[in-house]
């Protein structure tokens, strides 16, 4: 595995244990600190990807491990005479993670309140009731996932998607199987010419490598990613009438409102971040302050009708805390690999050797085994000197490369469970060399339709 190969290069390529050109930085690299902290890192995220079947969360063993990294980096470095120096990087760390954690909480928060005005769930009952062929629904919750992804997260819109192919298709398995692989696809497609659309777009955003209307560059190389294994699993599908089950659901009270300030809050964020130069997680918070204000409203009509209060705390609390847990203790313990030297050398390794287009490429591809948030952290970390059409082109590959696996991205991993045993890592794998030809298409399409990119400089 590409993975392994690359910890045993880092283990193998520094032959010292030496100050790096700053005077406060230790090179830990070829230090036992050093081998110690890779392989406890290489075992959480075994944790990590074999959760499906241990059922032990992802956020536990990833945190434990960043605390242990960063008590031996503080150890070594208080040996050494530098105290201070690793509480600086951690605390640098720390405040990337928070920006990162009060954007994604108040998205996440606007998402579980449109589940519960049941917005989601109209949508659902709509597309189950419209009497299309198989075929058509294949399309359109294709490309219903491609184009709401970019707003909501790929895993909401995966499920939402997901819910409607079983309720249709509970007889045709191999329709379900097709539509669960053409939307884990699109979501992940979509999801990459968007700031909002992943958090490896959103890391990217808020990095300032690529400004907010420069990822819809993307829009055609992550359409064309999408469509291109689309068109060929179309013809695998039966063009019989779907049947519907005639259920009605009513948006809640507040519901379209709700909407329309998720709206806002993203116009917030960007105005914040691009006229303001103030980080895009403030801009979200003040939006968090009109679904709160929000909230007393509608609690004050539900109290008319005697419904069931609207209480945003709550909707907080049904955030995805483990995935949010998750993400500090990988960004923490990447922060603290990078500390030690040894996202430097993977630099050197990947950048260097191979060249920036080479490497993105191979960014997307690990991607499909490791979490592409880990990944997109290192190479933001590494900051190599690309120019925007690289940027832009890592960007789409760590978006779009974890649809070569099943469990390359949490929008397969959701489906899986929700499928029943129709939608499987067997049967996906089978599609691979389909799907890894819209990731190939997707790329040459980047390099020829935004070639004049590549000359701009960051």
């Amino acid at each position: 595995m590409t993975f392994i190969k690359t910890l045993v290069l880092l283990l193998l390529s520094s032959p010292a244990f030496a100050t790096s050109g700053s005077p406060a930085t230790l090179d830990l690299t070829s230090h036992w600190v050093g081998y110690v902290a890779l392989a406890l890192f290489a075992l959480a995220y075994i944790f990590v990807m074999v959760e499906e079947f241990t059922h032990f969360r992802k956020s536990k063993p990833v945190i434990l491990v960043a605390g242990i990294i960063w008590g031996l980096i503080g150890w070594v470095y208080a040996q050494h005479g530098l105290p201070h120096s690793a509480e600086v990087a951690l605390k640098h760390n720390i405040l990337e993670y928070s920006e990162l954690m009060l954007f994604l909480l108040v998205a996440m928060t606007y998402i579980e309140a449109m589940r519960e005005r049941n917005v989601f769930e109209t949508l659902k009952v709509w597309l189950i009731n419209k009497g299309l062929t198989f075929r058509q629904l294949f399309w359109l919750t294709g490309f219903l996932a491609f184009f709401i992804s970019p707003v909501a997260d790929n895993l909401t819109t995966a499920l939402i998607m997901g819910a409607v192919v079983m309720a249709v298709g509970k007889g045709n398995p191999k329709f379900v199987s097709l539509a669960f692989i053409n939307i884990v696809v699109a979501a992940n497609a979509g999801g990459a010419f968007s700031p909002f659309g992943d958090i490896t777009t959103l890391m990217v955003w808020q990095k300032g490598v690529v400004g907010f209307s420069q990822f819809f560059d993307l829009f055609i190389p992550s359409l064309i990613n999408f469509l291109v294994p689309a068109a060929i699993m179309h013809f695998f599908i039966k063009d019989d009438v779907a049947v519907g089950n005639n259920q009605a659901v009513k948006i809640k009270i507040g519901g379209l409102a709700i909407v329309v300030l998720f709206v806002l809050t993203i116009f917030t964020a960007v105005s914040f971040y691009n006229f303001l130069h103030l980080p895009p997680a403030m801009g979200m918070m003040t939006g968090m302050s009109y679904l709160m204000i929000a909230a007393f409203f509608i609690r004050r009509e539900e109290r008319k009708t005697q419904e069931g209060g609207f209480d945003v705390f709550k909707k907080i609390a049904l955030a995805e805390w483990d995935t949010l847990l998750f993400f500090f203790g990988v960004i923490i313990s990447v922060g603290g690999l990078g500390f030690m030297g040894y996202l430097a050398l993977t630099s050197e390794l990947m950048y260097a050797s191979l060249g920036a287009t080479y490497a993105n490429i191979l960014v997307g591809v690990l991607s499909s085994i490791v979490d592409n948030i880990p990944v997109m952290f290192a190479v933001l970390t590494m900051n190599p000197d690309m120019s925007l059409g690289q940027w832009l082109l890592v960007t789409l590959t760590a978006g779009v490369g974890g649809s070569l696996l099943s469990v390359g991205s949490a929008a397969g991993v959701a489906l899986m469970g929700q499928s029943k045993g129709l939608y499987t890592f067997v049967s996906h794998l089978k599609w691979m060399p389909v799907i890894a030809l819209g990731y190939i298409t997707s790329v040459l399409v980047h390099l020829w339709w935004n070639k004049e990119l590549f000359n701009v400089p960051i």
